[in-house]
This record gives C-alpha cells, sequence and structure tokens, in this order.
C-alpha cells in the first residue's frame, strides 16, 4: 500500500492540530493511546463500567496558545488560507512560526523521552507495560510479552513553567487588536 505523500507543511498542521485536540479533548486523547492492554478477562465478566471523565479548565490551554501566538504568530499563521501562496512563500513562513512557537514551548516546558533506547532498537515489552505511554502498531495480535522495534521514543512533560496570570486577566484573547495611532 503506498503512503500519501504530505508536504511538511501539511505535516506541520497536522501535528499542530493533533497537539490541540490531544491537550484540549480527553477522548481524542484516550484514542490516540492506541489499544488498551490489560490481563485476561475473568470467566465471569463485569458490566462494563463506563470511564470517569475528568472536567478540564481551559485557561493553560489558551495560555500556552497565546505565548504561541505572541513568539510565532501561530493562531495567525493557522488562521491564514495559504492556498494562494507557493510552497516556498509557505516554507519560509512556516519556517519563522516554527522558530518562534519551539522558543516558546522551549521557554516553558522540559521534555524527556518516553523511552531511553535508540530509535530502531529491539525491545520486549513485558506483560503489564505502560499503554498509555506505549502504542503499539503493526500486527498487534494476542498478548504480551510483545517484542518490536521502537519507531518513536515519544515525548513526555517532565517541567511545566507557564507565567503567572494576574487575576482577571482574559485568557481567551490569545492576541489582542492592533491599533496603530
Amino acid at each position: 500500500m503506498s503512503e500519501p505523500n504530505l508536504s511538511f507543511l501539511n505535516r506541520l498542521v497536522l501535528a499542530f492540530s493533533a497537539f490541540w485536540q490531544i491537550l484540549t479533548n480527553t477522548e481524542f486523547a484516550v484514542r490516540m493511546t492506541g489499544p488498551q492492554l490489560s490481563a485476561p478477562e475473568p470467566t465471569a465478566t463485569p458490566a462494563p463500567s463506563k470511564p470517569v471523565l475528568q472536567e478540564t479548565l481551559p485557561d493553560s490551554a489558551l495560555q500556552l496558545l497565546g505565548l504561541l501566538q505572541q513568539e510565532g504568530r501561530f493562531v495567525d499563521f493557522l488562521q491564514e488560507d495559504v492556498s494562494q501562496f507557493s510552497d516556498a512563500e509557505i516554507g519560509g513562513a512556516a519556517r519563522v512560526v516554527h522558530e518562534g512557537c519551539r522558543k516558546a514551548v522551549h521557554e516553558h516546558f522540559k521534555f524527556e523521552p518516553v523511552r531511553e533506547e535508540a530509535e530502531g532498537a529491539r525491545l520486549t515489552l513485558a506483560e503489564g507495560f505502560d499503554a498509555a505511554s506505549v502504542r503499539l502498531t503493526g500486527n498487534v495480535v494476542g498478548s504480551p510479552p510483545f517484542t518490536g522495534t521502537l519507531k518513536h521514543h515519544g515525548w513526555r512533560v517532565a517541567e511545566i513553567n507557564l507565567p503567572k496570570l494576574t487575576q482577571g486577566h482574559e485568557v481567551r484573547i490569545v492576541a489582542p487588536a492592533e491599533v496603530e495611532l
């Protein structure tokens, strides 16, 4: 099966879209963790319980969106209809947006790999492995242990250092209107 040919810009927009969906949509984030593996079910199957959903406050996500806008003009970039521009023009704009957004993210978040092994390494996942931190892909059949190749080491946020907000700050304003006098 041939893979679709996605441009860098298309992949960038898709990555940012997935990033925001994971931050703001718990159901989407759970779906992105892949198959949820558990121990074999006992012979008497209890009635399925409905998962408990936790409400999240949008303030931190909105604050991060504001920081990405401030440093990288992220919202401006996503709101722009880029169909009228050439790939070279879009690539140039993406470079500027990437640089600013990267600066904002690295200033406020410290990342570490989920897995320490080098990408491409063979590894075995024992029964009881953390299915929230490892997504199985490919031909997933049977039960653990699973042996496979590490395609991406994953990322976890080790530290968050968002600026404190003043009381009454309107986080829904991610970029104030600008009026030149």
